[in-house]
């Protein structure tokens, strides 16, 4: 079991050093993690999510603890929470001592200038791996090969539906569409 608690620490604080970016570029690790120990699934990755967003605090730390969670228990979940978030309090402390005498240095500058689309890069892999694994449904399709197994319909209309209602009812607060489409998720047993 400690192997377990010290390859949780070491896998979650490589998330931590490099998803630059926030909660959604942690996803690709979450991915990798995966398929390299075999921990949870891609399946349980878009539950992480779905329970990430859903709940108070950051998302990574969210899903690290989830993941963490999944794997060994209440002690998994702290230790996988500590390694992600331990390289950004090592790197945040480094910083700090430092960034006074470097900030107005133009390779800082072009460096954190530089971390922009890599980022952007990050989010957007993430966000297409939560639209694979939630909006479509490859194995039915590859059955099938109909083009009307490809999506879950289910899914893709409560997405444009949401969608939508975000745009119109911009006063509604956000944790009234989460608590809704967790309803309907319930009801239709998505």
């Amino acid at each position: 079991m400690l192997w377990t608690y010290l390859r949780l620490f070491y896998e979650f604080a490589k998330a931590g050093l490099f998803a630059v970016g926030g909660g959604l570029a942690t996803l690709p690790f979450l991915y990798n993690i995966a398929d390299t120990t075999g921990w949870y699934t891609h399946a349980d990755v878009a539950n992480m999510i779905a329970v990430s967003e859903s709940t108070p605090g950051a998302l990574g730390i969210n899903m690290a603890t989830y993941a963490g969670y999944l794997t060994a228990g209440v002690p998994g979940g702290v230790v996988a929470t500590l390694g992600l978030i331990s390289p950004s309090i090592v790197i945040i402390l480094v910083i700090a001592r430092m960034l006074k005498r470097f900030q107005n240095s133009p390779l800082v500058q072009r460096g954190f200038y530089g971390l922009r689309p890599a980022s952007i890069a990050l989010v957007a892999a993430a966000g297409m791996s939560v639209f694979k694994v939630t909006m479509l449904d490859l194995p039915a399709f590859a059955a099938s090969g109909s083009p009307g197994d490809l999506f879950v319909w289910k899914a893709l209309a409560l997405g444009v539906f949401l969608f939508w209602a975000q745009r119109k009812f911009k006063k509604i607060h956000p944790i009234a569409f989460i608590a809704f489409a967790g309803l309907v998720g319930a009801v239709f047993s998505f």
